[in-house]
């Protein structure tokens, strides 16, 4: 008899979503002896850690199972306790899972120059050539987006300074690839302010399917992330990432009307971890271990929506802004909950930098949580977004998009341009995506042409009008693959395939934010006294 240990690998029996038997490779995390058997907490390899959960010894495939391998003298990787001994492929992998709407900088990317950012649909790897098919999607919820995401990106690093250059794209073959603009190729630079025509035309459809779109401006330009901030930033720091914090610790949570079962590790008090169900008030967010304790605190608790200014109602649909240092138990209990479905993320409980966006939905009952964003009161970095979450039982009805759209009608008040923390997370990666995609498309179909002359119009302009920082703007332009260099000026070319597909997308996209809507004054957070 074969004992399984932590550190082991070996094939797990689970559902895909067709389900269809299919045996990952996992790891075991963790063993626990139940009455009768044993149980083992798995992680399988190269899919979410959402999906990681606790199973019996049938599903296990003993025949092909491989034990940790042995570490070099010093057990603690990094030399920091905590932090767990390599298990095979570890060091090659240093998956990050870019995690659910969220941002992570990635500390332990110092031995390893150009870290890979694994996610189900989206595979981020940096310097890699030749074409990986994408790995079939675990979850539910990404499920639509498969075919949507090439797996392969080159590196596209963008530089955000005024002359960015905009690399060009060249057609090889059938098969067109950005590519890093090269020495030697005469090619003069495309200025943010430089005019862009654009072309709507009935092009061949594409050969080539999925065209592998330039890297996101996610890192610092030289493909290394750099460190994480100490400042009101909420990336979290991987080094402490221990054997608990890898591991649910709460198996459902009762808020409202709705159970969730969180995704993630989230810092509940101990005592609360062993309880089958976690109760929440849906108001004030307080957790309750019984219902009864949950009944009784409703006899006191006269919330009924969150605390803080109601800045935008339309329909049934309200914003609420919330000061993470006047609300802090609530801004506190907000995180808490959210560290259950987002991943990189530290929770600082020290919510003072913050400002807390809650998007809810109001009925007889009150206004309920539907999801929120966070927002640093001053940053140095022009993020608009620190953390962004829809709730799991809101999720794949257009609020996520809803919360970005808000975000940046905010930063358009506030006169400024804005960017999410980064790196986003997998599924928060493939709504930004989107919403910069239609957003631009948008500007660009409603461009009218003067005397005859094709449109023109700058990527500053682009950015100006949407509030979305040049960088985004770039890296959607080349993701969509829009942007062409012809007889020495950008152009920029929407084909049939873009327009209708643009089209399409918009109908289903019922939910707006309507600017007469929003009744919102920035403030100043640089006047100390403000705080």
């Amino acid at each position: 008899h074969v004992e399984i240990v932590e550190g082991c690998r070996l094939p797990v029996l689970r559902k895909n979503q067709e389900n269809e038997d299919e045996w990952p490779l996992a790891e075991i995390l963790s063993v626990r002896d139940a009455p009768g058997r044993k149980l083992y907490y798995v992680h399988y390899v190269d899919f979410n850690k959402r999906l990681d959960e606790w199973v019996t010894p049938d599903r296990l495939d003993i025949k092909k199972l491989q034990f940790p391998k042995k570490e070099a003298k010093t057990p603690t990787k990094n030399g920091l306790p905590g932090s767990r001994p390599s298990s095979p492929d570890r060091d090659v992998r240093k998956s990050l899972d870019l995690n659910v709407q969220s941002a992570s900088a990635p500390s332990r990317g110092k031995t390893l120059p150009t870290p890979k950012r694994k996610a189900e649909s989206v595979s981020l790897a940096s310097q890699v050539s030749a074409a990986m098919s994408v790995p079939s999607l675990p979850s539910s919820a990404e499920a639509s987006q498969a075919s949507v995401y090439p797996a392969v990106r080159e590196a596209f690093s963008t530089k955000s300074r005024e002359d960015e250059q905009l690399t060009s794209i060249t057609t090889n073959g059938t098969t067109r690839r950005i590519l890093p603009s090269q020495p030697g190729r005469k090619r003069k630079n495309c200025g943010t302010d430089e005019m862009i025509k654009v072309f709507q035309y009935n092009s061949p459809r594409n050969a080539s399917g999925c065209l592998p779109p330039g890297e996101d401006s996610q890192d610092s330009s030289d493909g290394i992330p750099s460190a994480p901030r100490m400042t009101g930033s909420l990336v979290s720091d991987r080094s402490h990432d221990d054997i608990v914090t890898r591991m649910k610790n709460i198996d459902c949570i009762e808020l409202g009307r709705h159970r969730l079962k969180p995704w993630y590790f989230s810092p509940y008090p101990q005592e609360l971890t062993s309880l089958p169900i976690l109760y929440l008030c849906e108001f004030c967010l307080k957790f309750l271990k019984s219902l009864k304790c949950l009944q009784r605190h409703l006899t006191k608790c006269n919330l009924r929506h969150p605390p803080g200014n109601e800045i935008y109602r339309k329909g049934t649909i309200s914003y609420f802004e919330i000061d993470g240092r006047k609300n802090k138990t609530y801004s506190q209990n907000l995180c808490l909950l959210a560290k259950c479905f987002l991943d990189h993320k530290t929770l600082y409980y020290d919510t003072d930098p913050f400002l807390f966006y809650v998007m809810t939905e109001y009925d007889s009952k009150g206004f309920h949580i539907v999801g929120y964003f966070s927002k640093e009161k001053e940053s140095t970095e022009d993020y608009n977004v620190a953390c962004i979450l829809t709730l799991p039982p809101y999720q794949r009805r257009g609020y996520g998009k809803l919360l970005i759209e808000f975000s940046y009608e905010l930063s358009k008040v506030e006169g400024k341009t804005g960017t999410p923390e980064k790196p986003l997370s997998d599924l928060g990666l493939l709504s930004y995506r989107s919403y910069w995609s239609q957003t631009i498309l948008e500007i660009l179909m409603d461009l009218k042409s003067d005397n005859g002359e094709r449109p023109q119009i700058t990527i500053n302009e682009i950015s100006e009008i949407t509030s979305v920082k040049k960088e985004d703007v770039i890296s959607t332009l080349q993701y969509l693959n829009l942007i062409n260099y012809y007889k020495g000026q950008y152009i920029l070319t929407l084909s049939e395939d873009i327009v209708e597909g643009h089209e399409r997308a918009m109908q289903k996209r019922h939910l707006r934010i309507d600017p007469k809507c929003l009744h919102f004054t920035p403030k100043d957070w640089s006047k100390r006294g403000k705080w």
